[in-house]
């Protein structure tokens, strides 16, 4: 073994690794990190200045933020995946793509071993494994951190001695941001009862305003497409709405959930527009597409979630999933008017070509034309039959 690429994100960890994979197993470290939104220009210059004071021997910024929308994100909202109802599964979709990019940038590089540096506890070690064993097996994999679980002080006392100079102070919060969401970790998030401290949130300069705001969301086909008239990429729409709905202090919530390991994990976030597009397409799906499909994609999306947090993005159910996704998006498409409020917002109403309410048959609860009231009376007594047999038989429920 003589070189290895190193998914570096320039903390102390992966400052470590780098030192540590160059010193002590005496292999050329390149690194990579794989941008998906979180990333400004100035944050990654201070990241590819450090991975060279840490003795890399190349690092490269891959930017993926267009290919986590179109590999992933399309498919949440077409999903409106919430985990456990509630968490927009910010990282996991970006983890996923970030290993895809880790293991083609390895392959094309020739390295003999890929490393990274998670701890032992977290879901994101099972993320990278699993998507590096499936496209690069051949590939050696090392987790110095999690193999010799270190502490911070040691991590810290081994880079002091190695040259390597640097603010290791540790942050009252973790902070993991990115394009669907941000998500923040802290001794709150470590109990099950303490609320995130209030600065340990972004900053919300509209929050308790009496301001409120309406926007308005152009989906075709199942995607965004324009914002208040403005037609850009799906990209560009997610940056816009946060733009907008993140000052109100929208889409914050705390998150409870099993690991992937099987603990119990705790995690607030922030997610404005990930949120706020998911429910205003949910809506646009509820005009729009039949009884039946929208039962279909409950259920489905209980499945597409849990194996994209489980790091089973590969897994080929998945694309069986995403093709019936495509499939039941082809008629939704119209305007979603949504008002922005501090901590909250409403969904309007919605336009479309293809609202099933403008139908000329019946209006709920008045007048029909496509049915008699003997009809009803018919179509009732023969759903009764098989309740009626059970009963007769076993008696009530």
């Amino acid at each position: 073994m003589n070189t290895v690429l190193l998914a570096f994100s320039g903390g102390l960890d992966t400052s470590y690794c780098a030192r540590y994979l160059s010193v002590e197993r005496g292999l050329v470290v390149h690194s990579v990190i794989v941008n998906t939104g979180g990333f400004s220009d100035a944050e990654l210059q201070r990241i590819d200045e450090r991975a060279h004071a840490c003795g890399v021997a190349s690092h490269v910024a891959l930017d993926r933020t267009e290919q986590l929308y179109t590999s992933v994100l399309r498919y949440l909202i077409a999903g409106n995946i919430l985990k456990n109802a509630t968490y927009p599964l910010s990282v996991s979709a970006e983890r996923v793509v970030q290993a895809i990019a880790i293991a083609e940038h390895a392959r094309a590089l020739g390295v003999d071993a890929i490393a990274h540096g998670s701890t032992g506890a977290g879901n994101d070690q099972v993320r990278f494994d699993v998507i590096f064993r499936i496209l690069c097996p051949e590939i050696e994999v090392l987790t110095p951190i999690r193999d010799q679980q270190l502490s911070r002080e040691a991590e810290i006392a081994y880079l002091t001695e190695h040259g390597v100079a640097g603010d290791w102070t540790k942050s009252a919060y973790s902070v993991n941001q990115g394009i669907w969401g941000t998500t923040i970790g802290g001794r709150e998030t470590l109990t099950s009862n303490m609320p995130l401290a209030k600065e340990a949130w972004g900053e919300a300069a509209k929050l308790g305003t009496a301001e409120r705001e309406t926007i308005a969301i152009t989906f075709e086909q199942g995607e965004p497409v324009a914002l208040d008239g403005v037609v850009m990429s799906p990209v560009d729409v997610i940056r816009a709405i946060e733009a907008r709905a993140r000052p109100y202090g929208i889409g914050r919530d705390m998150h409870v959930g099993d690991t992937i390991i099987g603990i119990k994990g705790r995690v607030a976030f922030e997610a404005a527009a990930a949120l706020v597009l998911i429910k205003a397409h949910h809506v646009l799906e509820k005009h729009t597409l039949s009884k039946w499909q929208l039962n279909l994609k409950d259920q489905l999306s209980l499945w597409y979630g849990q194996l994209l947090h489980e790091g089973l993005f590969l897994e080929s159910a998945m694309r069986s999933i995403e093709a019936f996704y495509r499939d039941t998006q082809q008629h939704v498409s119209g305007v979603v008017n949504v008002e922005l409020a501090s901590e909250r917002f409403t969904v309007l109403g919605i336009t479309s070509p293809s609202d099933l309410m403008r139908s000329g048959f019946a209006s709920y609860g008045e007048m029909n034309r496509a049915w008699s009231g003997a009809d009803v009376k018919g179509f009732a007594a023969i759903a009764a039959i098989p309740s009626m047999l059970s009963r007769s038989v076993h008696g009530e429920a």
